[in-house]
């Protein structure tokens, strides 16, 4: 465990006709009674559980809610509401996370009259201490393996200098970097200087740290001291929704990074880059340099600016781009259905922990389905996506040695049954049950 103390492509779109059947039946059902809300004596057969026909279900009602047919969106969610228990297995559990998702984005748009009569049930977002969030990245190897990856990577590109400049984007909010100090305090050449640039949190995106900056800093600074390192800790305003521009401005303007000889300078990017807005965002949108389509791309152009050293690129193995509903919600059904099958094998129904991890995921899924415009931040692309833009912002793909491959599957070791990795081309890959989960890419300029 971290311590701080000094001890895919676009999912194909089903058609509706394949489910007419069932969903006509539904229908007289549900014209012939009272819709029972909450409680229902209604009991779906199996079938109606298997998630293949949830997901139909889910796409008829996301069909209906953008066509404003009201009658079809109140069915729909009622026969939801009675497969869907909030306490359920984990299948239950993705489903109602994502009825509620539907009824949010319903209510925004007016389509549903019976939606007050759902129970509100939703689960407050936890904030953490710095403890409480290291345990709790701990959890899963849903970001250990990016920072197992990327401290691998970190420490064969910095051998050579004396001093390490680490410009550290990521959700978790420094958890990755006091790994990464213990790792070069256990160096033969010990770093003299190391310097930590962070972008302050402008957002309420999950995991929610409950300290400040400064804080954190003071503790990352004293557990750097613990183990003979020097670590200075800088935090400049910034956010993703303009692809941190002030960001890089300031590291410019302050002269703060220094391209030399004996100083390695470390871009971190850690499930971040995915909330900087994309194409999809605003198709109208000109920048003064047409081959800048997007602040996602500006923001890697600019990165290439800095001269790095090495750029790590680890985000999930997603796409919430397009501006298709229906096209989002099927992509994010077939992909979070993981985070709630890896928490079953581990976590008790009654723990606080499963209830933070859950939360966080209900988050995503909300803003997923019921968010528009600069409002819907879960924006991630597919890693060939990725790729690309890193190519064209002209960085060069250097892969991740074998060193670094036997560290993840020493660390997967730690976990639950199911969990694997593997590569793909240059990346490597974190796995649950052979789906791919998260990938992790290193980059050089070209």
């Amino acid at each position: 465990m971290m311590q701080f103390t000094s001890t895919s492509s676009t999912p194909q779109m089903h058609q509706i006709a394949p489910f007419a059947g069932f969903y006509s039946s539904s229908s007289r059902v549900l014209q012939s009674t009272q819709p029972p809300w909450p409680n229902s004596k209604f009991q779906p057969s199996k079938s109606f559980r298997d998630s293949y026909c949830v997901e139909k279900l889910l796409i008829h009602c996301a069909n209906a809610i953008e066509t404003n047919d009201s009658t079809s969106t109140q069915q729909i969610l009622w026969v939801l509401n009675n497969i869907a228990p909030s306490d359920g297995d984990s299948n239950q559990r993705l489903t109602c996370a994502f009825l509620r998702a539907l009824v949010t984005r319903a209510a925004r748009y007016g389509t549903c009259n019976i939606i007050p009569l759902i129970p509100n049930v939703d689960m407050p977002m936890h904030k953490f201490s710095i403890m409480e969030l290291a345990s709790f990245v701990d959890l899963t190897p849903w970001h250990r393996f990016g920072f197992t990856a990327a401290n691998a990577a970190i420490l064969e590109a910095v051998e050579r200098y004396s001093v390490i400049h680490i410009i550290d984007l990521s959700s978790t909010h420094c958890m990755q970097i006091p790994t990464l100090i213990e790792a070069l305090a256990n160096r033969v050449k010990i770093p003299t200087l190391v310097k930590l640039t962070i972008a302050s949190a402008t957002n309420n995106n999950p995991p929610i740290f409950d300290i400040s900056y400064q804080d954190l800093g003071t503790k990352l600074v004293n557990f750097a001291r613990s183990r003979n390192i020097v670590l200075e800790f800088r935090v400049i305003s910034s956010t993703s929704s303009n692809g941190f521009s002030s960001l890089v401005d300031e590291l410019k303007i302050q002269q703060l990074v220094h391209p030399k000889r004996d100083e390695a300078l470390v871009v971190n990017c850690h499930m971040m880059l995915h909330y900087i807005p994309e194409e999809t965002l605003n198709p109208q949108l000109h920048f003064p340099d047409s081959s800048s389509a997007s602040f996602r791309t500006m923001f890697l152009k600019a990165v290439h600016s800095l001269n790095p050293t090495i750029v790590l690129l680890i985000d999930e193995y997603a796409d919430f781009t397009s501006n298709s509903l229906v096209c989002r919600l099927s992509s994010a059904f077939n992909y979070l259905w993981i985070p709630y099958d890896i928490i079953d094998t581990f976590l008790p129904q009654d723990s606080k922990e499963r209830q933070w991890y859950e939360a966080d995921i209900e988050w995503k899924i909300e803003n997923v389905v019921a968010e528009e415009g600069s409002r819907r931040v879960e924006r991630a692309e597919p890693t060939s996506k990725w790729v690309e833009r890193m190519r064209s912002a002209r960085f060069k793909e250097v892969g991740f040695r074998e060193e670094a491959v036997v560290e993840v599957k020493s660390m997967l070791d730690e976990h639950a049954a199911g969990w694997g990795s593997k590569r793909e081309e240059e990346h490597l890959l974190l796995t649950w049950k052979g789906h791919n989960v998260v990938f992790a890419t290193a980059w050089i300029p070209n």
